[in-house]
């Protein structure tokens, strides 16, 4: 044994034949699981050729590296695929994704399994192994006792007072999980809020058909029905047209910023592929603009280049113009956070991904509890918003122009003038 592997072995928690026993069983449970479903997606994919060839192939490992377990670091392998179609087509294990770096708990670790799609009754050993002796005991009737908890949590939370809750900003968005069942066509309605101290916090999870004006007007009136009298300064979402209008009924002061990721795909959908990457540039050009002035003049830079050619992208650009740049009126170190629905993106891109290839037909109940218990987990790790301090300035109503305040601005002006 090298003088470094016998140092790695050494900080092992509980290094004895045993423990390594359950960590080899731990290591080759992963394994499987993980070829299972690679063999799954390049079946998938079966038919798919190139030359006669099968254009999706096995093409070796990506480096091994470690998750942290109850019993210890754990060695995962994971499959990598070749493809020969030009289509990109990549293998992503949904079990070990490549953000998955611990095993944290059993609280954030059994809703994941769950919404896999693992039956209550098949998991109680590979928990034990990854684990360690916080799973002992947890039978099939356990599980069933703590989704049912999950369940209560979710409707607490849901019922809880709001009349004490103030928020500077929301990030709005409906995402739909591929989940087999009666509520297949629905989502979830979600809504993240900004409090002036600069945290960011889940406000809403909902389920609702689509995104339609009627499911998130239920949201917001319940919202308000809670004691949440005020709407946020500013709201940032897609063109989804359903939950803008319900915010004018429900919070008509609250003024409108249109996300310019979706809006971005939306316009190059619009476009051949050869013109896509020369009009994204452009696009970045608008929102990365230091000031409105400069974000219309690259604008109409836009429109001269591309207008002519093609009208209805540039259509879907117009008819949210002004929405796109409301964050210029709000503070500069804020619009890196107002610009996208990024704090939803990226925390449901990863409960998306863990939920994605369940074959259980989920209820609608065990659907929203799990979804909430791994957004809590991810609430966890959010920052703090940049520039936090100027939060409460803007909740007071100060008025802000290209991202500096009119007082600072009028200072700089008279600084300058002397």
């Amino acid at each position: 044994m090298t003088k470094s592997t016998s140092k790695q072995g050494a900080q092992q928690p509980g290094n004895d034949p045993l423990t390594e026993l359950i960590r080899n069983g731990a290591r080759a449970l992963i394994a499987q699981a993980v070829e299972a479903e690679l063999a799954e997606m390049l079946e998938h994919h079966d038919n798919l050729t190139v030359d006669g060839k099968k254009a999706v192939i096995r093409n070796g490992y990506l480096p091994e590296r470690s998750i942290q377990t109850g019993v210890g670091d754990v060695q995962v392998r994971i499959p990598k695929v070749r493809d020969r179609s030009g289509r990109n087509i990549k293998f992503n294990s949904s079990l070990v994704p490549p953000y998955l770096k611990r095993a944290k708990n059993v609280e954030e670790f059994l809703p994941l399994l769950y919404l896999k799609g693992v039956s209550t009754g098949d998991f109680s050993e590979a928990l034990e192994a990854l684990l360690g002796s916080q799973t002992k005991g947890l039978s099939s009737n356990t599980i069933g006792r703590l989704k049912q908890k999950w369940n209560e949590e979710y409707e607490a939370w849901s019922r809880r007072d709001l009349s004490g809750k103030t928020y500077v900003y929301w990030w709005v968005d409906g995402v739909y999980f591929n989940i087999r069942g009666e509520h297949a066509r629905e989502c979830m309605l979600i809504i993240i809020g900004a409090t002036p101290e600069g945290t960011k916090e889940l406000v809403a999870i909902e389920d609702g058909f689509r995104e339609c004006d009627q499911s998130w007007t239920e949201v917001l009136q319940d919202l308000k029905s809670r004691g949440l009298k005020k709407g946020p300064k500013l709201a940032v979402g897609d063109g989804a047209l359903g939950f803008w209008k319900a915010l004018n009924k429900a919070y008509p002061r609250t003024r409108h910023q249109r996300c310019w990721v979706h809006k971005t795909s939306n316009v190059l959908t619009k476009v051949p592929k050869s013109v896509q990457t020369k009009l994204k540039k452009a696009l970045q050009e608008i929102w990365m603009a230091p000031s409105r002035e400069e974000a219309r003049q690259a604008y109409d830079r836009l429109l001269s280049r591309f207008g002519a050619k093609y009208p209805k992208a540039i259509e879907c650009l117009e008819k949210d113009k002004e929405e796109l740049l409301a964050f210029y009126d709000f503070p500069a170190e804020h619009w890196v956070h107002l610009r996208t629905t990024n704090p939803i993106e990226s925390t449901f891109a990863t409960v998306r991904l863990r939920t994605d290839k369940t074959r259980n037909c989920v209820s609608r109940t065990t659907i929203l509890a799990m979804v909430y218990k791994l957004t809590c987990s991810a609430q966890k790790r959010w920052r703090r918003l940049r520039g936090y301090k100027k939060l409460l300035p803007v909740l007071q109503g100060a008025k802000f122009v290209n991202g500096i305040a009119v007082e600072e601005e009028e200072e700089t002006s008279v600084r300058n003038a002397a």
